[in-house]
């Protein structure tokens, strides 16, 4: 067993893997430690620089903990090239929502335009994981001071019938209802998305803190 593996399986807790693969039944449950996701980013942040770099390239990990701490790395990295570039090569191994929704670098956050133009891409992508993750990022970075009406338009646009982005499609818009409520509410009244999206949309702003009463029963009125 190679030096990180040891480590993550030093940090194992039966029972928390116990309570996790139930919430990711895409997972071999064989392939989950039991690592907590705060010791997986003290480990991301101990580790060398030398390390890293050896881990980072060495994929595809056999362990959904190795994949946390890869998306933990990622995350930390300060150079826009170097991260977009290790981060398109990770998302091909990606294969769970908590891996995917882990995976938020910070450095993206003064590259906007730049990222952009690689959210398109993922958005044609055939795999689940990158079109979940795209539309994350359009959720993290585009819903505030960088939204334009585009950024909608990338969403209603996709067309699957993928649970996993379909989930990440709704999270979208009910989160984007705290920041452009009138024009969600005009999606929801023209009824555009599809129905599940449409109905799960309402539902998870109606389980919202950020959601007020009223709004969350003129939702309600909306349901499809």
């Amino acid at each position: 067993m190679d030096t990180i593996k040891k480590l993550l399986f030093e940090k194992q807790d039966l029972k928390y893997k116990a309570f996790h693969q139930k919430l990711m039944p895409t997972i071999n449950p064989d392939l989950v430690i039991g690592v907590r996701v705060p010791d997986i980013r003290n480990l991301a942040k101990s580790l060398q620089e030398i390390e890293k770099v050896v881990f980072l390239n060495n994929l595809p990990h056999k362990f959904y903990e190795e994949n946390m701490l890869h998306a933990q790395i990622l995350c930390g990295l300060k150079d826009y090239d170097e991260c977009i570039e290790k981060v398109k090569s990770f998302l091909p191994f990606v294969d769970n929502w908590a891996v995917c929704d882990s995976l938020k670098p910070k450095v993206f956050i003064k590259h906007k335009e730049a990222l952009l133009n690689e959210i398109k891409t993922w958005l044609k992508s055939s795999r689940t994981y990158e079109v979940r993750f795209a539309v994350l990022m359009l959720m993290t970075h585009f819903l505030k001071e960088n939204f334009s009406d585009e950024i909608f338009d990338l969403v209603k646009n996709i067309k699957s019938e993928e649970y996993y982005i379909n989930m990440m499609i709704s999270w979208f818009f009910a989160t984007a209802l705290c920041y452009q409520n009138e024009k969600v509410l005009e999606i929801l009244k023209s009824k555009t998305l599809s129905v599940w999206v449409h109905n799960k949309t309402i539902q998870k702003a109606v389980e919202s803190f950020r959601i007020s009463p009223q709004q969350k029963e003129y939702l309600k009125t909306l349901k499809r």
